[in-house]
């Protein structure tokens, strides 16, 4: 019997880690760690959970600043194996674990939970896996625990082009996704996009997004208990509750508790 096809973001991120640290969309995390810091209390003892942890960045910084109680999981075993090879380098100990965020093991474990720049949710094929997603990273959380996560600001594509956009960011990445298509009933944007691995291998895949509305989000998160709900505009390197959300925003930062 022959093995299911894997998923394009199974298959993106196949060996693919030391590129992926290049990318320009992974450099912000310095700043966005001073953001979860702030929205920590920083209170260093807080048990942290960062799905879609990709090869560590924000964990491996948040340890470096003294959070020792961190649990990465990602669902590539490719990331997951750079980020214990870069947190060895840096000498520091992190519980990395290849994990599928929509069937995690957690109960009530964690005070915080992050699941930034698309960890997960707004990946997957349907809209109940990306429920499935929110509902264990709430799972995971304590009584009066706080979630915080970027996602695909919906309000962007139907205000902006997509395509001009990628065209702007081709000079700093290097790549920019062809044959985009933004379906408005679905709120689902397929592209084709080619990226090269860490032996340099090219490899041409057909993406599938889902953006969600900001309005979605907030039933989403209401519907599973969450009591507070803010959503802002996400800036790279520069989380803040100061940016407004506006559909100039390609992703948003939602606060959750």
């Amino acid at each position: 019997m022959s093995s299911q096809p894997k998923q394009w973001y199974e298959a993106l991120f196949e060996n693919y880690g030391r590129q992926y640290d290049k990318e320009c969309y992974t450099q912000g995390a310095a700043g966005e760690c001073d953001f979860i810091e702030r929205e920590a209390g920083h209170n260093k003892r807080l048990r942290i959970l960062d799905i879609g942890c990709g090869t560590g960045r924000h964990a491996i910084e948040l340890t470096k600043r003294g959070y020792t109680n961190i649990v990465g999981v990602d669902l590539s075993e490719s990331q997951i194996a750079r980020a214990k090879e870069k947190a060895g380098a840096e000498g520091v100990k992190i519980d990395f674990r290849a994990a599928d965020a929509r069937d995690l093991p957690f109960d009530s474990e964690f005070d915080l939970v992050i699941m930034l720049c698309e960890g997960g949710f707004a990946l997957m094929e349907t809209d109940e896996m990306n429920f499935e997603i929110l509902k264990n990273a709430r799972d995971s959380l304590v009584e009066g625990g706080k979630l915080i996560f970027t996602t695909l600001n919906g309000l962007f594509p139907i205000f902006n082009s997509v395509q001009e956009y990628m065209n702007s960011k081709k000079k700093e990445d290097g790549a920019s996704p062809e044959n985009q298509k933004f379906n408005l009933m679905t709120f689902r944007l397929t592209a084709v996009i080619t990226v090269v691995d860490d032996d340099g291998n090219e490899k041409t895949l057909q993406t599938s997004e889902r953006w969600y509305a900001p309005v979605e989000i907030a039933w989403l998160l209401k519907t599973l208990g969450f009591k507070k709900i803010d959503i802002h505009g996400a800036h790279l390197g520069e989380f803040s509750r100061e940016h407004e959300l506006t559909a100039r925003d390609f992703e948003m930062l939602v606060i959750a508790e």
